[in-house]
């Protein structure tokens, strides 16, 4: 199993989370530096000591970059079931990342997710996001996910190809990934995990309005493409 974390200017939580993850499980660990700069260097000396595959993009290149380069590496030097990727912001807790890899085994034609409930103290506007974004995904789609916008998935190695070919570099690629799921033949598997956020997610790299665009724009075009096989379709059928 191989656990990847794409991460873009870290700070020693990435650290923190390695030495967990070590104490805790076997997993080979692949770490991609999505052109944080020279002044975050250390950090990624650090967890290439601890035993970690560092990726380096020398520009940043957004999120969804990184984990298809993460996937691609992957995908040509390790014979493994399966990828985990997991964010190194401290929400994601080393005890539920081993339960997602634990499910891949039994659900490999399944995106396994790891399911915030957003219980407890959760920023505002994350538990709102999140409400309005399922909402709209389950309309569109016709397929139920609860938490649309986790980063803690799990994938069997037969599915990186077909994540590799997915567009999108930033956060609108794990949105497409979850509206490319179930015409590519895959079904969705959800696992209860912990809420954690570290000082109302600050650390976040997420831009609330300019990166929510880019999250919707891939909904708004599912929803367009969709709409036009129908209309196509009645048309082919009242000729």
């Amino acid at each position: 199993m191989t656990i990847l974390i794409p991460e873009y200017e870290p700070n020693k939580r990435l650290i923190n989370l390695i030495y967990d993850l070590k104490d805790t499980c076997d997993y080979e660990i692949v770490v991609v530096n999505d052109g944080s700069g020279q002044e975050y260097q250390y950090i990624f000396d650090t967890v290439s000591n601890l035993g970690c595959t560092v990726l380096t993009h020398e520009k940043n290149r957004g999120k969804g970059a990184a984990l298809k380069t993460g996937f691609q590496y992957i995908q040509e030097t390790k014979e493994n079931i399966g990828v985990v990727t997991a964010d190194c912001d401290g929400q994601h807790l080393p005890k539920d990342i081993i339960k997602i890899a634990e499910a891949i085994k039994d659900h490999k034609k399944a995106l396994v997710l790891g399911t915030r409930r957003f219980t407890g103290k959760v920023p505002s506007r994350s538990r709102f996001g999140n409400n309005v974004t399922r909402n709209v995904f389950s309309f569109v789609s016709g397929a139920k996910v609860y938490d649309t916008q986790t980063g803690l998935r799990g994938f069997s190695m037969e599915m990186l190809p077909w994540l590799c070919e997915i567009p999108g570099e930033r956060f609108e690629y794990e949105m497409n990934m979850l509206l490319e799921a179930v015409p590519a033949g895959y079904s969705f598997y959800e696992i209860d995990i912990d809420t954690v956020y570290l000082e109302q997610n600050k650390s976040s790299h997420f831009h609330f309005l300019k990166d929510s665009i880019l999250v919707y724009l891939p909904i708004i075009k599912f929803s367009l493409s969709s709409l036009m096989s129908a209309v196509l379709d009645f048309m082919l059928l009242v000729m």
